[in-house]
């Protein structure tokens, strides 16, 4: 998502098309700390027209194949572009304003250490010897599964398992491929779009507190004792791969690694706009950012998420959009993006309130109270709809409160992409509470069954 902040998102979308400047105190990605980008260089702008409504101008440089982000377009609408790019745009009678560098400033000299790159960021492998480590240390505590496979796998040219780690005080029954164990589950799934390098890392965050701590922090002992918690922490590997081929100055893949005939970021489809529940085919061309594949689930990883999914988690809830799941459902699940500042709940592909509304928008706004960000639904005031999008899946076929954060603040480094690898410690001290807020409410997430 885009960078902007949650007073922007108070501002209401007007239809005439207004260039808003950066108010005081409020600050754009990197802006403190880079320098302006050369001509080839990918940096944010912000796009008006003296003609076109907001709305409309987005769609247009959709068509067109401009990476454009998803947020208000209280200031116009936001992309990722080359100052080339940029200049063309501007000859078309647009205005085109900078609004940030992509990159935050990492030494020409810095060598990554193993399996890390940007700072600190963990490449698919480093995330593959970690859940490895875990399960060997803490053999009682966690266990690991392949759950399916990435495109570039299943075409036998390198690739990955994608894994995903159970996490609880292992007794009989627990972590089984299955609905049969009776602790209630949480599933916490990162780095779907593979540029969203801060998601990753909160994922791995995440495993070794709790791995860390049972014993130590009752909170966690009680959670481990009670819960089944789950975690993918690379839901694209095969896009990870091509993010984290350049250490110092990441490649900006939010897609899987499908050959589809486009070149650079073009290539694949979008995971999160895959799934097989209100898949669109109008979400956008095969070369954009938000292309949804040739059909519902086409893609592997999809295929594997949901069948996985659907294996540990009971469906309670009947097929029709609007029909409630019931009090009985238990488990929650969490999927990790950026960057917006957003708590999001069901449903993602229409305004209209999701039946389960009430219990829903409580726990979001729980969420809420943990790390500030705004509880939304629909879309959220952003003026886009992610129909195929995995948290709507989830509710939608099983019943299961599915959830999304947008992680990232609005202020100079630590917005955007690609944030200074020591955002991470802000970001992990304010989500580590939403995610033990979600955590809990697995056990009976629709106490009022409305």
């Amino acid at each position: 998502m885009t960078w902007f902040s949650r007073l922007r998102r108070l501002i209401a979308v007007g239809a005439a098309v207004l260039l808003v400047p950066i108010g005081a105190g409020l600050t754009t990605p990197g802006a403190a700390t880079a320098a302006v980008p050369g001509p080839a260089d990918l940096a944010y702008y912000d796009i008006t027209s003296p003609s076109t409504t907001t709305g409309s101008l987005a769609a247009d440089l959709t068509r067109r194949g401009y990476d454009v982000l998803e947020g208000p377009l209280t200031s116009g609408v936001p992309i990722l572009a080359s100052a080339l790019d940029a200049q063309r745009l501007r000859q078309r009678g647009l205005t085109v304003r900078y609004a940030g560098p992509l990159y935050q400033p990492v030494a020409t000299s810095f060598v990554a250490a193993a399996d890390t790159y940007y700072g600190g960021y963990h490449t698919a492998a480093g995330h593959e010897v970690h859940n490895q480590a875990v399960v060997t240390a803490h053999p009682d505590l966690a266990v690991l599964r392949t759950i399916g496979q990435s495109w570039k796998k299943t075409q036998g040219t390198g690739g990955h398992n994608l894994q995903a780690l159970c996490i609880t005080k292992i007794a009989t029954g627990d972590c089984a491929a299955g609905t049969s164990g009776s602790k209630p589950k949480f599933t916490l799934m990162a780095q779907m779009h593979a540029r969203e390098l801060a998601t990753g890392e909160l994922a791995y965050k995440w495993i070794d507190y709790l791995v860390g701590n049972y014993g130590k922090v009752a909170a966690v002992t009680n959670l481990m004792n009670t819960t089944e918690l789950w975690v993918i922490p690379i839901a694209n590997p095969d896009g990870v791969d091509i993010v984290s081929s350049n250490s110092t100055r990441p490649v900006s893949q939010r897609k899987n690694a499908h050959t589809n005939g486009c070149s650079g970021t073009g290539l694949g489809v979008d995971l999160n706009r895959n799934s097989s529940y209100h898949w669109d085919v109008n979400q956008g061309t095969k070369c954009s950012e938000t292309y949804p594949g040739t059909a519902a689930a086409s893609e592997p990883e999809t295929q594997g998420i949901q069948s996985f999914l659907s294996q540990i988690y009971r469906d309670t809830k009947p097929s029709a959009d609007f029909s409630p799941a019931t009090t009985a459902t238990t488990g929650t699940f969490l999927t990790l993006h950026s960057y917006a500042e957003l708590n999001i709940y069901p449903y993602g592909w229409t305004n209209s309130l999701a039946p389960n509304n009430t219990d829903l928008k409580t726990i979001a706004t729980a969420m809420g109270r943990s790390n500030g960000y705004d509880v939304v639904h629909g879309d959220g005031g952003l003026n886009y709809f992610a129909p195929g999008a995995t948290d709507d899946w989830i509710y939608g076929t099983l019943g299961v409160p599915g959830y999304t954060i947008e992680v990232g603040p609005n202020s100079s480094g630590c917005s955007g992409f690609f944030p200074a690898y020591s955002c991470m410690t802000s970001f992990w001290n304010l989500n580590l509470p939403a995610f033990m807020t979600l955590a809990t409410a697995a056990a009976r997430p629709y106490p009022t069954g409305s």
